[in-house]
């Protein structure tokens, strides 16, 4: 049986990742789905972009640090943070094919049941109807989207697929009633975690080290 792999924020932690993707024995017909952040804060944001590039199996969503560094290379946005910033000079070189890879990823993935989102869905709003905004950085529904302080989107969501997102780490994953987290920290010093779609199994394995530290608690 073919399988689909979401896999959590990965962050340039691609020795994480590989070691994820052996854990869960992806085969040639299984589907690897990333919440989106694949870049920024870890050591090897080239090496990831390189594997989502190459192998087909491989997708994500756009997280808002892909999102970023896509802005600013396309000159809407002026002034980076200084972890992204990093990371662009990291792949200046190879910065048109960076572009163009990560200008081609989706808000969002749907896979019929369950719909990947890189940060969170608005209550009662269709899936094609969401912001970019709200999408690559919704914590909760007060009047700051990326506030950690306020009730939680997820809690309240009940849409008709189940969400699968990233972008606000936790572990054990957060939950909602419709909802599962799978940024579980890995870039933090924590695990890298995959779900898989067709059984409801969990797979992590742990960060080799801390990258960097976290703004708010990841435990």
């Amino acid at each position: 049986m073919a399988r689909t792999v979401v896999v959590g924020d990965i962050h340039g932690c691609y020795d994480e990742l590989l070691a994820l993707v052996e854990l869960v024995g992806l085969g040639a017909s299984d589907r690897l789905v990333c919440v989106g952040d694949l870049v920024v804060k870890g050591e090897k944001n080239r090496e990831v972009l390189d594997l989502f590039m190459r192998d087909a199996r491989f997708s994500s969503v756009l997280g808002n640090h892909d999102r970023a560094l896509l802005q600013s290379w396309k000159g809407e946005r002026a002034q980076l943070k200084p972890a992204q910033e990093r990371c662009r000079a990291e792949l200046e070189d190879g910065r048109e094919r960076y572009a163009a890879f990560l200008d081609s990823l989706p808000l969002f993935v749907d896979l019929g049941s369950h719909v990947v989102v890189h940060a969170g869905l608005r209550p009662g709003v269709p899936v094609s109807e969401q912001s970019a905004e709200d999408l690559t950085e919704l914590r909760t529904l007060g009047a700051e989207r990326a506030s950690r302080e306020g009730t939680p989107w997820y809690e309240v969501y009940e849409g008709e697929r189940v969400a699968l997102f990233g972008h606000w780490p936790m572990t054990p994953p957060r939950r909602g009633p419709r909802a599962v987290g799978l940024d579980t920290g890995c870039v933090y010093g924590y695990s890298l975690t995959a779900y898989v779609v067709e059984t409801g199994e969990f797979f992590g394995v742990p960060a080799l080290r801390a990258y960097d530290a976290p703004r708010g608690r990841v435990t």
